[in-house]
């Protein structure tokens, strides 16, 4: 492996898989990560996705990886086995940078093994340690955006929290990312890892900042407003305000991310990324940069909880 940004030309890469996807029983640490805007517990469903939900995102997933493989890129799949949460994600559960493939102390207990189906695609797998304890957890967050799920015991994040730079990271905090994580991956990978804070809890950085090119990133303007709010190591980078999402919807229901899902992109090289079909707007912008769009379907990008970033995990990009 030996991705250190998330725009270089992508040679391999690992594309989820959406079967046995699983809302686990409610414990402590789904309840304040995923859930601390939801005031009445009994409305969160539990129990595996619909069938309609799993079949149709698994037809988007392979419509996905026909494409790529049609771009040269080598396409890799989770094993299809039964899960206590999902291998839809798999971006959410391991980074890979550099010649390391790092196993996130994922904030939910529920995932904290699920980068073992496909970690015969992993080389050089270093496993952060995955502390449990219920006092991790911060039951003040229910409620109040402003308070954030995850103490500050122990390094805790989801690999979903990072986005790269070559010689420097974003690292978002927020309810699946502390700060003691961002110490740990500074000191682990030998390179700045800088911090976005006070930006957005809930609770991956990928449907808030994209990384096009070296210079060049879209922010969700709704959460980053301003150059301002951004690591002061990234405030030199041209910006582009993504367009207000066309909101896509989601399974009666069933929702784990907002319409900003649409910033959730696949950078298949500097001059081509992957985009929900319907974003036209963003379409629009992104080729002003001389960005060519390929428009795929994601249909159950809101109800599962992840797009084309969050459903791919680059393995190898040319640099």
């Amino acid at each position: 492996m030996n991705v250190i940004n998330e725009w270089d030309p992508l040679k391999k890469v690992v594309v989820g898989v959406a079967d046995y996807a699983t809302i686990p029983p409610l414990d402590i640490s789904l309840r304040t990560v995923n859930y601390a805007d939801v005031k009445d517990e009994s409305t969160i469903h539990q129990g595996q996705y619909p069938k309609q939900v799993i079949d149709e995102a698994n037809e988007d997933l392979e419509t996905l990886s026909n494409f790529l493989t049609s771009c040269g890129v080598e396409v890799v799949r989770p094993r299809r086995e039964p899960v206590k949460y999902y291998n839809y994600c798999p971006r959410d559960t391991v980074i890979a940078y550099g010649n390391k493939a790092i196993a996130a102390p994922m904030s939910l207990r529920a995932r904290e093994n699920e980068y073992l189906a496909y970690a015969e695609h992993l080389e050089n797998v270093h496993v952060v340690p995955n502390y449990q304890e219920d006092d991790m957890y911060n039951l003040a967050c229910l409620g109040d955006p402003d308070v954030l799920a995850l103490r500050n015991h122990h390094p805790k994040f989801d690999a979903a929290n990072v986005i790269k730079a070559n010689d420097k990271l974003m690292y978002l905090v927020s309810n699946s990312g502390n700060k003691y994580g961002a110490q740990y991956l500074q000191e682990l990978l030998n390179v700045p890892v800088h911090t976005l804070e006070n930006v957005y809890s809930y609770m991956h950085i990928d449907s808030t900042v994209a990384f096009l090119r070296e210079g060049l990133m879209l922010v969700n303007p709704s959460r980053v407003k301003s150059k301002d709010m951004l690591p002061k190591e990234f405030q030199d980078w041209d910006i582009i305000f993504s367009p207000e999402p066309v909101d896509i919807g989601h399974y009666p229901g069933w929702c784990n991310s907002s319409k900003w899902i649409n910033v959730n992109l696949l950078s298949v090289s500097p001059s081509l990324v992957i985009l929900e079909k319907h974003q036209h707007n963003l379409r629009t912008e992104l080729e002003k940069y001389g960005i060519e769009c390929a428009m795929l379907p994601m249909r159950h990008s809101r109800t599962l909880g992840g797009c084309f970033h969050c459903v791919t995990l680059d393995l190898v990009r040319q640099s």
